[in-house]
């Protein structure tokens, strides 16, 4: 693969400006456990590998099981994810494909009976910086630490 630029040597400010939101989510009432299954479900859909290998390392340690992670591609198919993280993870789809037809009104529906506007807000936050993440390490090529 090409070395490009990176970003964060260049841009620095910019970076850090995407590092504000990461803090401000940490900080946020967002589960971790939801934020990574968030990070590493919007990452399988952009296929970047940077991400997928970060966050799938890290939900491990926070406790995720491999069986979980291994399923996650499937989630709609299996009972290993609760009716809560199943709405985060179609709320995630929705708006990582939002090119297709964005957060459905069905979804948004199904989000109202779990979270309040706070949580929900977040939850599109916290869909939003992975996203920007994404396209960051993908553009730029970033190196999967192996």
């Amino acid at each position: 693969m090409e070395t490009r630029i990176q970003i964060g040597e260049t841009e620095p400010k910019a970076y850090q400006a995407v590092f504000g939101l990461e803090g401000y989510l940490a900080q946020s009432g967002l589960k971790k456990s939801h934020y990574k299954l968030i990070k590493i479900r919007a990452s399988q859909i952009n296929g970047c590998a940077f991400c997928i290998d970060m966050h799938t390392k890290e939900a491990l340690k926070l406790g995720e099981t491999q069986e979980r992670l291994f399923l996650l591609d499937a989630w709609q198919d299996i009972d290993v994810f609760s009716e809560e993280e199943k709405v985060i993870l179609q709320m995630t789809e929705e708006v990582t494909k939002i090119h297709d037809k964005g957060l459905t009104p069905e979804t948004y529906q199904k989000a109202m009976k779990f979270f309040d506007s706070h949580y929900f807000s977040q939850i599109i936050m916290a869909i939003a910086t992975i996203n920007v993440w994404n396209r960051i390490a993908i553009s730029t090529h970033m190196p999967v630490a192996v």
